[in-house]
């Protein structure tokens, strides 16, 4: 009957995710490769389930997601308590994994970054839709998520709406707004921020329509989509707070007044005692108030 879970092994099973092979892991924990390899099948003799894939990079499997998010709780936990014992945690820094998606950290994330002191932070970008999944994943300790639905071993706080609205540069906007919106939009080069994204066919399905134009543009930031849009290449759904100074000096044109769709954002962290993380979510809460729609 297995009664703990090795340190140990534990720990060098988050090594290998993080680090991306076993030979890699091997040199950051100052081990051979074989002793890697050991401790990992050892792991997995312990727990009954195959813990990794034997991809390049190595990822977990949903069992070792389980133990790869053990790992990194457990790693937290220690670093806080050296913190709190005002012992430097053997000169590693206080550090915070967080996912957020791009338009976020675009507009309103960063600031609220400013607001902690004593924190290092690695941040994933990712979509709203999918942030959820690093967490899920124990990649990340924290996210920014459209998902209301806690992961396990998480709490959930609401943040706030972020608004979008359809736009184009105004030449294009003029030539789409000669005829039915909807019958235009579905034929128009439209800006999209890469193959996952289906926010403007969204749009396009709430006008009555199928989805937007084959024609697409990828653009995988928020800045340079933004750009993309306002310099003609096709049209997309912009947010709010980028939108409005283009939209005043005249380089977007708003393509259906009144219309807009809403992204409602909420913050789920792992359900852990930790002063960082418990800093870090009041402020980007408190941020978030500020920022978005309530």
């Amino acid at each position: 009957m297995m009664t703990d879970l090795p340190v140990e092994q534990v720990r060098t099973l988050l090594a290998v995710v993080d680090e991306g092979t076993f030979d890699a892991a091997a040199a950051a924990l100052h081990v051979t490769p074989s002793a890697v390899s050991q401790r990992i099948k050892a792991l997995e003799q312990r727990t009954g389930r195959v813990l990794l894939q034997r991809t390049k990079p190595v990822r977990p499997t949903e069992s070792g997601a389980v133990l790869v998010r053990f790992a990194r709780q457990l790693a937290r936990l220690e670093r806080d308590a050296w913190g709190e014992l005002g012992l430097s945690g053997a000169g590693q820094p206080t550090r915070v994994s967080v996912a957020v998606n791009a338009d976020s950290l675009a507009t309103w994330f960063l600031p609220a970054l400013t607001r902690v002191t004593g924190l290092c932070f690695e941040l994933h970008r990712e979509d709203e839709d999918h942030t959820a999944t690093l967490l899920r994943e124990g990649l990340v300790m924290a996210a920014v998520t459209s998902s209301a639905d806690p992961v396990p071993g998480c709490t959930v706080r609401p943040l706030g709406r972020m608004r979008y609205l359809p736009v184009a540069e105004p030449g294009l906007a003029a030539r789409l707004m000669t005829g039915p919106l909807p019958e235009a939009l579905s034929r128009a080069p439209v800006v999209v921020f890469d193959r996952k994204d289906d926010f403007q066919d969204g749009f396009v399905r709430r006008l009555g329509r199928t989805s937007a134009a084959a024609d697409r543009h990828h653009v995988p930031t928020s800045e340079g989509f933004c750009e993309a849009v306002a310099a003609g290449l096709g049209w997309g759904m912009v947010p709010e707070v980028q939108a409005a100074p283009l939209l005043e000096a005249g380089r977007l044109t708003l393509l259906a007044p009144g219309e807009w769709m809403d992204v409602t954002l909420h913050w789920q962290q792992w359900k852990l005692d930790s002063p960082a993380l418990a800093a870090l979510a009041d402020a980007v809460t408190a941020t978030a108030a500020e920022a978005l729609r309530q």
